[in-house]
């Protein structure tokens, strides 16, 4: 082997390593720190994980970390019948489980080729409205309890407990309802649930108002969520960001004006936009969602009109139960359904359903038969949050129980 020559020497990059050098000792010296906010910390909302590194108080970085709560859904619906998924889909967002459920059926029945009958229609969107004022009620008096508003939360808290009293009265289950199927309801309205949510919005009415006047000039409140958080327009449309932290930012995208569905388009309400990207402008649209989400609620109840609430003539939903007891034919036709499940065609679909959180779709792919070859979920917290690696630094340690209430994800859907 020859000797090295002078030219193939090369000299140690001195002035490289002392930088490397003073980094890393800089970083073991404290300058900066990194710091676990969570799993299990009040602000994250659930278990969430923050990987902050800081330097002092000021984020310079910030990494979500999920799957604390993945259970596989999106697999678990692969070896299900289709209405057998739906008490799954009460899981995704646990503070909507309504809204879950009709945004699944929806899908399954797009792929079916179903339209629900003009009254089953209509409970439907009652039943979404009731989901969204349930789920912006806790988001907004949560949010406040993060930033010091503690009575607000326990006026929010009484009317979410009121959602929760006519969920009861309606499907039998205050939290996990299971009340949609595909091709319907579990069962139509029951006597005097109409009246209930008649005072139930009337009531809902006041205390929006009356929470209002504790935040909107609160000065505390106001200084602690204005300005903080910003989502400039563009980001908010390349993160995909969807729902009132969309809006938040001035995207005017809501699907139940750009892609009615269930009759939305019969119904006259505004969709709020606040152009100020922060986190006191999402609060706001919030606020004017439940305005809206009430207007909605008595529009429905004032055209509810008569007739069935499920489809009745296709094969593949199931009899009446009374029928089942007095007839062979209706029980064979029973246990066909329950153990075969539904005969859905080959294809795929999409829909997408404006949920509280934002846009929840369901992807189905369907080779035949009653189970889905593939079915994957668009969450949007899982997209709302994925922003927080871009949104968090430049901001205080502080700030990020005002910012993560103002994004207002729920970790059962991120994760699904």
């Amino acid at each position: 082997m020859s000797s090295p020559t002078t030219t193939d020497y090369q000299a140690p990059d001195v002035a490289s390593k002392a930088a490397d050098y003073h980094a890393e000792t800089t970083d073991m010296m404290g300058e900066k720190m990194v710091l676990n906010m969570g799993p299990s910390h009040p602000a994250t909302h659930g278990v969430l994980r923050l990987v902050l590194e800081l330097d002092g108080e000021v984020i310079e970085k910030a990494d979500p970390d999920i799957g604390f709560l993945h259970r596989g859904d999106e697999k678990i619906a692969e070896a299900m019948h289709y209405n057998q998924f739906v008490p799954y889909t009460d899981r995704l967002d646990y503070l909507a489980p309504l809204a879950n459920n009709v945004a699944y059926a929806c899908a399954v029945e797009k792929l079916m080729g179903w339209e629900l009958p003009p009254r089953g229609q209509a409970l439907r969107v009652l039943c979404c409205e009731l989901a969204r004022i349930s789920s912006h009620m806790l988001g907004v008096g949560v949010c406040a309890m993060d930033v010091g508003a503690m009575t607000v939360f326990l006026y929010t808290f009484t009317e979410r407990e009121k959602v929760y009293n006519l969920c009861e009265q309606l499907t039998g289950a205050r939290f996990t309802t299971s009340y949609t199927r595909v091709g319907g309801q579990l069962r139509d309205m029951p006597d005097g649930f109409e009246a209930a949510v008649r005072k139930f919005l009337d009531e809902c009415s006041v205390t929006i108002d009356e929470v209002s006047k504790l935040l909107d000039k609160n000065r505390i409140f106001v200084e602690r969520m204005a300005d903080i958080g910003v989502i400039p327009k563009k980001d908010a449309i390349a993160w995909g960001i969807t729902g009132p932290n969309l809006r938040g930012s001035g995207v005017e995208r809501d699907l139940r004006k750009d892609n009615p569905y269930l009759g939305y388009e019969n119904y006259d309400f505004d969709v709020p936009i606040a152009d100020e990207g922060d986190c006191y402008a999402r609060y706001q649209i919030r606020m004017e969602e439940m305005r809206q989400s009430i207007r909605i609620c008595r529009q429905v109840l004032d055209t509810m009109p008569d007739g069935p609430v499920n489809l009745a003539h296709d094969k593949s939903i199931l009899p009446q139960k009374e029928r089942v007891l007095m007839s062979m034919e209706e029980l064979i036709h029973h246990f066909i359904v329950a153990t075969q499940g539904i005969e859905a065609p080959s294809g795929e679909v999409y829909f997408g359903a404006e949920n509280p959180k934002g846009e929840l779709g369901f992807y189905i792919h369907s080779t035949g038969g009653g189970v889905p070859n593939r079915l994957k979920i668009r969450s949007p917290s899982f997209c709302n949050l994925s922003i927080c690696s871009k949104l968090l630094p430049g901001h205080m340690v502080s700030d990020i129980p005002a910012i993560l209430g103002s994004l207002d994800f729920v970790m059962g859907e991120c994760d699904r």
